[in-house]
């Protein structure tokens, strides 16, 4: 059956590949993300190749637009929220400001957009899905990230919380935690030398970084009938490194 799916952050990384999976198993899209030239790249792939998609130019952290975009859709049943910010500093060294816009982006956008789905299939009596893009060190915690790590914590308590809620109307909510994907802005972000990348692979019992589509196939499960009695959980794929390795690596 065929389902409309916003993916946020959907124009590149883990997000256009969750996309082109999702369209390769039959779906609609509208993708969102910040800037007008690069979905509209990732548009012109999608669309070259049969997908249906629309875009969207906006900020996940603006609540009014938000709405407003996901009440004149045509049609909507769920939602990806993959958005985030992220970049590698100290806690001591981090700014208001910059925890805040990570925290924002993040959280705040996982709320947003959810709340208007959720609030539009509640009204119209129909079924959803949707899946929060998380990360291990959520739990683990990580040195350098304490502001998205706060984020994507909060991000699954959320996703749990409003499985319960949500699960009376038949939206399934669900949380993926990735292994790290090696894309231009996580690598300049967050391993921006080869030794921190040669580091962070030794601690990965599967011995290397995952490719995006190893990431967006699970994703696409999640979002789909065969996952229908799966709610409120938190899948991780990541090739091992929350094995306990990770920390004593530290």
């Amino acid at each position: 059956m065929t389902s409309t799916f916003i993916v946020t952050g959907g124009s590149s990384g883990i997000g256009l590949a969750i996309a082109w999976q999702l369209a390769a198993d039959g779906h609609d899209l509208v993708l969102v993300a910040r800037g007008q030239e690069g979905l509209d790249a990732a548009a012109a792939g999608l669309t070259d190749a049969g997908a249906r998609v629309e875009v969207a130019a906006l900020d996940v952290r603006d609540h009014a637009a938000v709405a407003a975009l996901v009440a004149a859709l045509p049609a909507v049943d769920g939602v990806v929220n993959n958005a985030a910010g992220n970049f590698a500093c100290p806690a001591a060294d981090l700014s208001p400001n910059g925890f805040r816009a990570v925290v924002e982006i993040s959280l705040f956008g996982c709320f947003n957009f959810s709340t208007a789905v959720a609030r539009r299939l509640i009204a119209e009596g129909r079924p959803g899905a949707m899946l929060n893009i998380v990360a291990t060190y959520a739990w683990t915690g990580a040195p350098g990230v304490s502001h998205s790590a706060a984020a994507k914590a909060g991000m699954i308590a959320f996703t749990k919380s409003v499985a319960a809620e949500w699960a009376p109307h038949g939206i399934r909510v669900n949380a993926l935690a990735p292994g790290f994907v090696p894309t231009e802005n996580a690598v300049a972000g967050l391993l921006p030398t080869g030794e921190a990348r040669e580091r962070m692979r030794g601690r990965i019992p599967l011995g290397r970084f995952a490719d995006a589509v190893e990431i967006a196939r699970p994703a696409a499960f999640l979002m789909s009938e065969q996952a229908s009695y799966i709610t409120g959980s938190v899948v991780t794929a990541d090739g091992g490194r929350q094995l306990g390795q990770a920390l004593h690596g530290a």
